[in-house]
């Protein structure tokens, strides 16, 4: 059943991320506002950069969902894994490759996660 129902928010997800993509582009990524007038340089290039909101659409939604089905000690342990890569990322500055290679990394590490969850037998 557990899986069936991650199967659900997955799909959810991607069909959402799917649904928004054919829309005109909003002033928000993912994780953050990109009206905001103290953006980062690595968060405005996310911002202008249609493939890296993308990316940040899809990292932070999977991230939201690893953490809510994860027990409080791996969600600890994955938010600050989250917050070291997001120094990593702004590091970065306005490299669209180097962000483009941090996310990539980043979503493996995702699913990583998601391929160790414990499951009932």
């Amino acid at each position: 059943m557990r899986r069936f129902t991650i199967a659900i928010a997955l799909t959810t997800s991607l069909l959402l991320g799917l649904t928004l993509s054919g829309l005109p582009r909003t002033a928000a990524a993912a994780s953050f506002d990109c009206e905001r007038a103290d953006l980062a340089a690595d968060e405005k290039v996310i911002c202008d950069t249609r493939t890296l909101n993308d990316a940040d659409v899809k990292m932070v939604t999977t991230f939201d969902i690893l953490t809510g089905l994860m027990a409080m000690g791996n969600r600890g342990k994955l938010q600050d894994e989250q917050s070291a890569w997001l120094k990593k990322r702004q590091a970065c500055g306005e490299d669209v490759e180097c962000i483009r290679a941090s996310y990539t990394e980043r979503l493996k590490q995702l699913d990583e996660a998601y391929e160790n969850l414990s499951r009932p037998l």
